[in-house]
């Protein structure tokens, strides 16, 4: 798309589909909500159900199952996908042969994953050579998922349905670990409630076709000590069923602009929502494939794709159906500004916090006791975050990738 040209009076670009850039930033901003550390007033105030509830969305999932905060990199890599017909279609007009295109999309997968190593070495003594986390796993997909962009959506769904079987059938096809497996090796206790047994058991925490592949292909690269297990069980092999994820954001865009009426899109993407639902849902309760975010199941392409139809439908109908639009300008302005969000959490949010403490102590974020310290300087930093975008917005300033 275009640069956005500002609309004065309402303040919004004009000629932009809002309600992707609202969606995006809601992404975002739970994201970088983790700051204020919800979990930390739950085991504060056990016995609080408001603080409970908010802490379980602010986390993620043992292993299967979803709560918000799983929905969060789903969400980001569909709309890429929803993102990519538009891009197309500015790049057509603009006289890109396919060839410079191409060339644009293998560019943009190698500085998203090279920005993802990068971030993810913050901090480290050496680079942390890792490919599970969101930026990584979209540009590991990316050239895939525009060379999709150009096919019919009939090529598009039969490379979805080849996806998901395929990559369900090669974790099936990984033999199981036998009866002397040590899963304390592997960062997972031998009676954790997560194992499962029958085919699901080829799902289960680091003893898996991707937790294999991992101890193989990650130390490949120059490591402080040999790469054992992933703690939290992710794993580099999730690009795959992620492009599963970014086709689904992909075929929603292309419905986006057919030009349908209103009505009868939203209906589109409420059936759509709700087969990807009840598919996962299945899936998983006949013990074919559980819904796993931390491996990206088949059955979990399904299901959170499913609820990121349905998030993309309530944020397209209240914004750009009803033009409710003003509650949504702050969500605009950090999702229009996507990668430079991401970055500044990951990079400058420790010294923004230290700073505050350095200029003003720690008296002004006790004023409701030290329960609610983390709460109060981590909306103290989300504030400086916004700012700083609010200010790059009205300079039409917009890192793009």
């Amino acid at each position: 798309m275009s640069l956005p040209i500002l609309d004065n009076q309402t303040r919004f670009p004009a000629g932009r589909l809002m309600s992707m850039d609202a969606y995006r930033g809601f992404v975002m901003v739970l994201m970088a909500a983790e700051l204020l550390d919800f979990q930390r007033l739950h085991e504060a105030f056990p016995d609080n159900a408001f603080w409970a509830f908010l802490g379980h969305h602010q986390s993620h999932v043992a292993w299967a199952g979803c709560s918000l905060h799983d929905l969060i990199q789903p969400s980001f890599s569909f709309l890429v996908g929803v993102a990519l017909p538009y891009s197309i279609a500015s790049r057509i007009t603009q006289g890109q042969s396919v060839k410079a295109q191409f060339g644009h999309a293998l560019r943009r997968s190698l500085i998203l994953i090279l920005l993802g190593i990068f971030l993810r070495s913050t901090h480290k003594e050496q680079t942390n050579f890792t490919f599970e986390d969101t930026l990584t796993q979209i540009g590991l997909g990316y050239p895939f998922l525009f060379l999709l962009g150009r096919t019919s959506p009939k090529t598009t769904w039969v490379a979805f349905s080849m996806i998901l079987v395929l990559y369900w059938l090669a974790f099936v096809l990984y033999p199981l670990p036998g009866t002397n497996f040590d899963y304390s090796q592997v960062g997972v206790a031998a009676d954790w409630p997560e194992h499962y047994t029958g085919l699901m058991a080829h799902f289960n925490k680091n003893s898996n076709l991707a937790w294999a592949f991992d101890t193989w292909f990650l130390n490949l690269f120059p490591r402080a000590k040999p790469f054992l297990f992933n703690g939290g069980g992710y794993a580099t092999l999730s690009f795959i069923p992620t492009l599963g994820t970014m086709i689904l954001g992909l075929q929603a865009g292309r419905w986006l602009r057919l030009g349908l009426a209103p009505r009868v899109l939203i209906t589109w993407f409420l059936i759509a929502g709700a087969i990807g639902l009840a598919s996962g849902i299945l899936l998983h309760i006949v013990g074919i494939c559980p819904i796993v975010k931390r491996i990206w199941t088949p059955a979990w392409v399904l299901f959170s794709g499913g609820w990121c139809f349905w998030l993309l439908t309530l944020f397209y109908y209240v914004i750009d159906v009803t033009q409710h639009r003003n509650w949504a300008f702050p969500l605009v302005v950090v999702g229009m500004n996507s990668i430079a969000i991401y970055c500044l959490v990951h990079l400058i949010d420790r010294f923004i916090i230290n700073s505050f403490y350095i200029h003003l102590g720690h008296a002004p974020f006790l004023i409701f006791g030290p329960a609610y310290e983390q709460l109060l300087i981590g909306a103290s930093t989300l504030g400086v975050f916004y700012l700083i975008l609010r200010w790059m917005y009205r300079r039409k300033l917009f890192i793009r990738i």
